[in-house]
């Protein structure tokens, strides 16, 4: 093993080189090369000159696995595996009989490297998402992750610079919002259900022995004055804080810090038509720092606003001291102003893009965590501080903070569907999911998450304190409200389930006969019928999550509203403001409380219970981790919280293997992607500079670009984005299922050069029992895309379409070919695979019309 590797990756100008050491910066597809170090910076050492060393014949395959992973085994098809580079995360495989037999360093004879199959190389990060049991632990950031996808999901825009970074100031408003709830949810736990009313009251705190130093019931001590109390249950939202600021730090050193491949300004520009291919795109190193020491500043502004305001409001009392008050108004003072600079930090500035933005705000980033923490310790001393005859009695000012919290986020959510209207109506997509209001819609559902998770915490806790003796006055009202209205969401998500179930029961019965027609020439089976075409039927759900992210989004607006106007205006429980009014309407407000509590505990247990049984089991882990293989695929622009970005460590690791193999060999290169691995690689691509883009071949297969992406993302893989990349890779094409619930067509118009999609292959192979399928043949749908026969096919049609004589890097001074167009260096001609059919093509040229907006610069 140790062999092979050495072999693969071999030091010298000529071999291939790990990510992790010097890279090269090309002054053209043939010129002089400079070493360039891991930091970016040029190697001082006098660069080697390097030779032809490949064959044109040599041919690569690259692997790229789709969700919830795989083994490498299993990709190559071998038990007998070697890892050539990379590391217990993610890394690039090959089979061990292929690991010696493609050294770059040694060309291979000409028939036989045109007798062989192209060496396959498996690249696995399914160890990015769902490596070890803590990684359960990312469901509890579940909100913060829907939020950073709201910032994504802007429509496409030209011309509206401004616009664009006011969807992105105001998505990054709503992450705010989700910190500082999250943190006042766990201050209601700590502060006001356990410290302030169970501690000060006898029969709750004889109840719960643990609480018996805090309470005067007890032993009456020092820490049994209110104000302490408070000061100590702070710390442990406090240290929740400081456990996100530590989680957020650790996970963007360990996935996050992989720079891109070193480009020239001239390659940064490259690809105007989407932001992915920008040189900055993956490496958001300053703006997660920002938004960490933001957010951190925030969670630690909240809980020292919760002491201040309960010590406050007690010192403003008639009789209450002068100097505490006027202390009081002081820290109420300098917690606005820390808050108005939190704000500012967040309004500032958004993502750089265009270049790697390595440099950190070295005041900033410290100081601000630093000056919220020291502003908590003197809301501790203050909350502290001793206060004859103090007493806690009702509840904090939980209603007004949870009140006013839930007004901003519906503000906000309100006010990015404008925003998001205007983009749309600039640049229309034709298939952008709820006509470009998927990133309000979605913006609103992770507000209403965080809402649940915290409401559910507060409840359950509170139950568990008082349990039915009602001795203390219990969470905020809003709470119980916003658990109230739990039940009607959820029959208004029944009766659209039951119209998508009809609705799937009608087209399969319309889809039997078009499966007839393609088994015409087999014997027909009424039941095998039937189940293809419910497959087919099925899945095409998926594209009917528009509407029920849009009724949900609506319904969940409404009633939101409805429980914020009926809290503020009643100030009691459901229950209690139709105490007075008719019996059916007082029955229904009764049942919808205590369904409305106990769905929302069940759901959190449900929660917490799914996590723990992901710590321990693989197989549930590896569920989990599906869903991050969806939602993490982005960086953490709006939300530096959120669970960690994989793609800022997988597209860089498949860039530089791609284009140090093809720098070294000169050789063909086809990389293959199925589900989420077609959208690394595409992603990778658009990374690469425009030599070896030209000269790589996108296989794609059950991949969800379109269908899920293109519609959910239109500025980012919308059919202009799609189209441009087509333009300028090789070649590409794209195979698919009518029974696959993911992956689509990618439909780009017959304009944009050599047709993408294969026609629909056929799933199963067979109808019934066959000569060549002797036992029925299963329904793949997202699976198995690499035993079907059109795979090799239209593999083998790739490497066909790659120019045959593609030479190695050419040693400085040699001039360029002239006698066969189409090889690097030269131009190519319109009609051939891979070319624009314009000059400058490919180059994101500044005048180019279908340019995009940068991405909230």
């Amino acid at each position: 093993m140790e062999r092979a590797q050495e072999h693969a990756f071999a030091p010298g100008p000529d071999g291939p080189q790990d990510h992790h050491g010097p890279a090269e910066r090309s002054d053209g597809p043939h010129g002089r090369t400079d070493a360039v170090g891991p930091d970016g910076s040029q190697d001082p050492t006098p660069p080697v000159e390097p030779a032809r060393t490949g064959d044109s014949a040599t041919a690569l395959e690259l692997l790229v696995h789709g969700v919830g992973g795989t083994t490498p085994e299993e990709m190559l098809g071998d038990p007998r595996i070697v890892r050539i580079t990379g590391d217990d995360t993610a890394a690039v495989f090959r089979r061990t009989d292929d690991a010696e037999d493609q050294d770059p360093g040694v060309p291979m004879d000409r028939e036989r490297a045109a007798r062989r199959r192209p060496v396959p190389e498996a690249y696995v990060w399914c160890n990015l998402t769902s490596g070890n049991g803590t990684r359960a632990l990312w469901l509890l950031l579940l909100p913060f992750m829907v939020v950073n996808l709201a910032h994504w999901m802007r429509p496409g825009a030209r011309g509206h610079a401004r616009t664009v970074r006011l969807y992105g100031l105001l998505v990054r408003l709503a992450g705010l919002s989700l910190t500082v709830l999250l943190v006042a949810g766990a201050c209601e736990v700590t502060l006001d259900l356990a410290a302030w009313q169970c501690a000060g009251t006898r029969a709750c705190a004889e109840r719960h022995t643990w609480l018996g130093f805090l309470s005067l019931s007890g032993s009456g001590g020092w820490w049994s004055g209110p104000g302490r109390r408070l000061a100590l249950a702070a710390l442990v939202p406090a240290a929740l804080t400081g456990l996100l600021w530590y989680l957020s730090h650790r996970s963007w050193n360990a996935y996050e810090s992989q720079r891109p491949l070193p480009r020239s300004e001239e390659a940064g520009e490259d690809t105007g038509r989407t932001a992915l291919g920008r040189p900055g795109f993956w490496y958001g190193r300053r703006l997660v720092a920002r938004l960490r020491a933001a957010h951190t500043a925030a969670g630690l502004l909240t809980v020292a606003a919760v002491l201040t305001s309960a010590a406050a409001r007690h010192d403003r009392e008639p009789g209450g001291p002068a100097v505490l008050d006027l202390l009081g108004r002081l820290q109420s003072a300098a917690l606005a102003a820390g808050a108005a600079v939190v704000v500012w930090v967040v309004c500032r500035r958004g993502r750089s893009e265009r270049r790697l933005d390595r440099a950190l705000d070295v005041r900033l980033v410290p100081l601000l965590p630093l000056g919220a923490l020291a502003a908590l310790v003197l809301a501790m001393v203050y909350a502290g501080w001793e206060r004859p005859g103090w007493q806690s009695t009702g509840r904090l000012a939980g209603d007004t903070a949870f009140g006013g919290i839930a007004l901003a986020q519906g503000l906000l959510a309100v006010g990015l569907a404008v925003v998001a209207q205007v983009l749309h109506r600039a640049l229309p997509g034709p298939r952008a999911a709820l006509r470009g209001l998927g990133g309000p819609a979605v913006t609103l559902l992770a507000c209403a998450l965080g809402g649940v998770m915290a409401g559910g915490l507060a409840q359950r806790v509170a139950d568990w304190l008082d349990g039915t003796r009602a001795v203390i006055p219990g969470p905020p009202v809003l709470l119980t409200w916003q658990a109230s209205v739990i039940p009607p969401l959820l029959l208004v998500l029944l009766a659209v389930c039951a119209l998508l179930a009809r609705r799937t029961l009608r087209l399969t019965r319309a889809e039997e006969p078009t499966v007839d027609r393609d088994y015409a020439d087999e014997p027909r089976l009424p039941e095998r019928t039937r189940r293809i075409a419910r497959a087919r039927a099925m899945a095409t759900l998926t594209d009917r999550a528009p509407l029920v992210v849009a009724v949900t989004a609506v319904t969940t607006l409404l009633l939101g509203a409805g429980a914020l106007a009926g809290a503020w205006l009643s100030d009691r429980t459901p229950g209690g403001a139709a105490e007075h009014t008719h019996p059916v309407v007082r029955g229904a407000a009764d049942t919808a409380q205590a369904l409305g509590s106990w769905l929302i505990g069940v759901g959190f247990i449900l929660f917490v219970t799914w996590g723990r049984r992901a710590y321990k089991d693989a197989s549930a882990r590896r569920t989990i981790g599906i869903l991050w293989d969806v939602g993490t695929f982005w960086p953490r622009a709006a939300h530096p919280f959120a669970p960690p970005c994989y793609a800022e460590r997988a597209v860089p690791d498949l860039t530089w293997r791609m284009t140090t193999w093809t720098r070294a060999t000169g050789g063909r290169l086809v990389i293959s992607g199925h589900s989420q691995g077609s959208v690394l690689a595409a992603a990778a691509v658009w990374q690469l500079p425009p030599a070896e883009r030209g000269r790589v071949a996108l296989l794609t297969y059950g991949s969800p670009l379109e269908r899920l992406y293109g519609r959910w993302f239109p500025a980012h893989f919308g059919p202009v984005a799609l189209g441009a990349l087509h333009r300028e890779v090789a070649c590409w094409r794209n195979l698919h299922r009518a029974t696959d619930p993911i992956g689509g067509p990618i439909g780009l118009p017959g304009e944009c050069g050599p047709e993408v999609d294969r026609p629909a292959l056929k799933d199963p192979l067979g109808h019934g029992r066959t000569d060549r399928h002797p036992l029925p043949a299963p329904v793949l749908g997202h699976s198995a895309y690499q035993a079907d026969p059109a795979f090799a096919e239209e593999r083998a049609r790739l490497l066909a379409r790659l120019q045959p004589g593609v030479p190695g890097p050419r040693p400085p001074g040699e001039q360029p070919r002239t006698d066969r167009p189409g090889l690097m260096g030269e131009p190519r001609r319109p009609d051939e695979p891979g070319s624009t059919g314009r000059p400058g093509a490919g180059r994101g040229h500044p005048g180019d019309p279908r340019e995009q907006e940068a991405q909230d610069v």
